[in-house]
């Protein structure tokens, strides 16, 4: 079974102790690719040299909405040229991770956007994926995204919207990631968009550490986890596990351009 993990933060210091030992447990449970996103500028360098350093990692650089009062006016200088720089590596694959984030009530909504749409920008300019976070804010990303219309669309991380979000998602080229939040048996509503989704539209993740799925409670999360969640989604939505991992790995492969 070929897995591919679009979100992991392998380079966090949670991993600091057993990077190596996690990364040959994920390969020999099927895990063959690995994204790592940067969130802000002080962890981009320390992410490339991991990435440059492994087979099978891949590299995404972004300024996330959580961090947003780390983020300095010349940072987003520094991530294009961070983009220009390594444009056309076969290790770059996405501007990432960023987006809107309504859920902490004390991120400033107009900065957040501001930097949003910037990022946007350097997607759409270095004709890259985009790798989004998005926590209750789907309504003013959507209607953000119909304006940018990213070439090469992306990934909605962590999908938790309705089915409606979903397919607006879909209609402007996106892929919904899907991770441990839909294995708990509570998370009702999401556990029935998930099952609705079309194949076509899913790629699986972990987003390690965090998010560990339901088999593996108050843990921290990990790619070598990829293969449960991607069996416990497929049960859900009635399919086996290999045609989920193999929809899912395909899927994957047309975002980033992977042959």
């Amino acid at each position: 079974m070929r897995l591919i993990d679009t979100h992991t933060h392998l380079d966090f210091s949670d991993f600091d102790a057993d990077r190596a030992e996690v990364l040959a447990r994920s390969s020999a449970l099927g895990v063959q690719r690995m994204v790592v996103l940067g969130v802000y500028q002080a962890n981009w360098q320390r992410l490339w040299q991991l990435v440059e350093a492994t087979d099978g990692l891949h590299a995404a650089f972004g300024l996330h909405p959580v961090y947003l009062d780390e983020h300095q006016p010349q940072h987003l200088a520094e991530l294009r040229d961070w983009l220009g720089r390594l444009a056309g590596h076969r290790k770059l694959c996405a501007v990432g991770e960023f987006g809107l984030d309504y859920y902490l009530e004390a991120l400033d909504r107009q900065r957040q956007q501001t930097l949003f749409e910037a990022q946007l920008g350097l997607a759409v300019d270095f004709e890259l994926p985009a790798l989004l976070h998005v926590r209750r804010a789907h309504a003013a990303t959507i209607a953000t995204l119909k304006r940018f219309r990213p070439p090469r669309a992306g990934i909605v991380h962590a999908f938790a919207g309705s089915y409606e979000e979903a397919r607006e998602y879909i209609k402007l080229g996106f892929r919904l990631g899907l991770g441990g939040a839909a294995t708990w048996p509570q998370a009702n509503r999401l556990r029935k968009v998930v099952a609705q989704l079309p194949l076509e539209s899913i790629v699986l993740e972990t987003d390690a550490p965090d998010m560990a799925p339901a088999m593996h409670p108050n843990q921290r999360n990990s790619p070598e986890y990829l293969a449960d969640i991607c069996a416990e989604l497929a049960a859900l939505r009635g399919v086996t596990a290999e045609e989920l991992a193999a929809a899912s790995s395909r899927n994957a492969d047309e975002v980033f351009g992977w042959n």
